[in-house]
């Protein structure tokens, strides 16, 4: 089942309380969009609510210390990203696969005492989220693609090239950043940065220090 278009522009297009997914390691940024095996019965129903409402839901980290609450439940990030659930199938062993599209990121104001078995939380969106992206043109791609593709070459793997190289400096960092393999520190840095310059400059740095421990290692290896 595919989802229509919808196109927010006001934080006041979306929802004041969300139920939220904790996934650690897991990044969804605006416009990019992430693929979910849903297999937890409280989060079936989490879908089920969703699709019959606003088809939204916010992906965010557990903590990043492992805090737990009274409850048992592991303390959340306190930045996250609304995901629009745009695609949705049944498997025959009861799951569901749906996909996300990353709408706007969004602070915790509250967790709300719920009775249902997911977790809900009162939102402030990121309201500058929901605007064209200007600073596209300030991002440093050379430099962005040219650690991307030394990690790669470092890591054995590879990518479609051709597409990178046409993808505007939004699509292009966005994208890098979620699929790069990094850990959960990482991610919720890439989650936070303020602007896409700064995201982007992230990225570079992460990638450098990844690639220099690396070659630490096989130094080291070597001695």
């Amino acid at each position: 089942m595919q989802a229509g278009n919808v196109h927010y522009r006001f934080d006041a297009d979306l929802p004041a309380t969300l139920a939220v997914f904790p996934l650690p390691a897991a990044l969804l940024l605006p416009g990019g969009r992430m693929p979910l095996n849903i297999f937890e019965p409280r989060y079936l129903q989490m879908v089920d609510e969703a699709i019959a409402g606003s088809r939204l839901i916010g992906m965010i980290q557990p903590a990043l210390d492992g805090t737990s609450l009274p409850n048992g439940e592991p303390a959340l990030c306190m930045v996250g990203c609304i995901g629009r659930i745009t695609s949705f199938a049944e498997t025959g062993d009861g799951r569901y696969l749906i996909s996300l599209q990353g709408v706007c990121r969004f602070r915790i104001v509250q967790e709300l005492a719920v009775k249902t078995p997911f977790r809900q939380c009162r939102i402030a969106p990121f309201a500058a989220d929901l605007s064209e992206d200007k600073a596209g043109g300030e991002v440093d791609r050379p430099a962005l693609l040219r650690a991307f593709r030394t990690y790669l070459q470092a890591n054995d793997l590879e990518t479609d090239w051709e597409s990178v190289s046409r993808a505007d400096s939004t699509v292009l960092v966005n994208a890098l950043s979620m699929m790069a393999p990094y850990g959960a520190a990482e991610k919720q840095a890439l989650l936070e940065a303020p602007d896409l310059k700064t995201r982007a400059e992230t990225l570079i740095a992460i990638t450098e220090m990844a690639l220099a421990r690396e070659n630490d290692d096989f130094g080291s290896s070597l001695q």
